[in-house]
């Protein structure tokens, strides 16, 4: 019954969501900060530039770095994109937020933003909050809609009711979920005015020494447009090694329930749900994962979803709009097989 309910509430909300989505305002004066990686944007930074540009007004783009000229080329090409600040510095290389927040509460007080806008990511989760807390006002994360310039959508209770908050801060700092926007096109061909951002504090609390990534010729899993992810049943980490044959058939990504990264089975990159990453593929299959709620936060909106579960009974299949009720051992190989051929 409890399921039943909150699946009307969020349909209600999304419908009423569809009705008044416009409703924007022009007047908003907006901060986007750009997330960026190896000289590349990234961090859902181009879902919440369309995010922004929804709002009307302008949006202003820092890019902060030891080297961030190549990444304000690719920011000027942007649509909606009307000025850009840089802030060039070693301590920004890394984007550590004890350094970034002080930059992004510089920039808002010299300019006057009304909003701050990055994406739902690991960065932007950890700087964001930060700097509403610099600047005393809350932070709105990981939104799935804009109704005005001080209303927005977000979903609460894992994904499974929806609820339509309402910002009283003259400041509003938020990160926005990527999968719920478009990105943005390359497609602005104006000039945009560059200026330096303004200095700022630099703690220097934390100091970066290294990091580990996984590397990988599969897609990314945030982006990629097919992903195949495991579950506890799928027993131990060799036999993820059945995922990995099939997904390089098909071209898709590698994922993992919470269950399976805790058993230590994959790395914790790999992990789709609540606390971990938000998909939202053409094609999700789950292999073995019996669809947890915490699971199925992070992948539920995806266009098809395709279960395969021994367990007929398993939750997943409640999600999925097809599901085959078979050994995991058995099927994964014979799917391979067949699309060998």
């Amino acid at each position: 019954m409890f399921a039943a309910t909150t699946s009307r509430i969020a349909l209600q909300a999304r419908a009423t969501l569809a009705q008044r989505f416009y409703a924007t305002g022009a007047g908003a004066n907006t901060l986007l900060f750009v997330e960026h990686k190896d000289g590349l944007i990234g961090g859902a930074t181009l879902n919440a530039l369309t995010a922004a540009s929804q709002l009307g007004g302008s949006v202003t783009a820092l890019v902060a770095g030891d080297a961030p000229e190549s990444v304000v080329q690719q920011v000027s090409k942007l649509a909606g994109i009307s000025k850009i600040l840089t802030a060039k510095d070693a301590a920004y290389a890394n984007s550590l937020p004890e350094d970034i927040a002080p930059l992004l509460v510089a920039a808002q007080a010299q300019f006057g933003f009304t909003h701050l806008f990055t994406g739902h990511t690991a960065v932007g989760k950890n700087i964001f909050p930060r700097a509403a807390a610099l600047m005393d006002v809350g932070a709105v994360s990981d939104i799935t809609g804009i109704e005005s310039e001080d209303t927005f959508v977000r979903p609460i209770y894992a994904g499974n009711a929806i609820a339509t908050v309402k910002s009283n801060d003259k400041i509003k700092v938020v990160t926005v979920r990527g999968t719920a926007f478009e990105a943005a096109a390359s497609t602005n061909d104006a000039q945009v005015a560059e200026e330096a951002a303004p200095s700022a504090e630099k703690p220097g609390l934390t100091q970066w020494v290294s990091e580990e990534i996984q590397k990988s010729d599969r897609p990314d899993l945030g982006t990629a447009k097919r992903v195949i992810s495991g579950g506890r049943g799928m027993k131990n980490g060799e036999n993820f090694t059945l995922l990995y044959d099939l997904a390089d058939k098909i071209g898709a990504a590698v994922g993992a329930s919470r269950a399976a990264v805790d058993a230590g089975f994959v790395d914790n990159s790999l992990q789709v749900g609540q606390t971990g990453k938000i998909v939202a593929p053409e094609l999700y299959v789950a292999v073995g994962i019996s669809g947890a709620i915490q699971h199925l936060a992070g992948m539920k909106d995806s266009k098809t979803i395709v279960a395969i579960n021994k367990d007929a009974d398993a939750p997943i299949f409640q999600v999925a709009d097809y599901g085959l009720v078979e050994d995991l051992f058995k099927a994964i190989p014979e799917l391979t097989e067949k699309i060998s051929k």
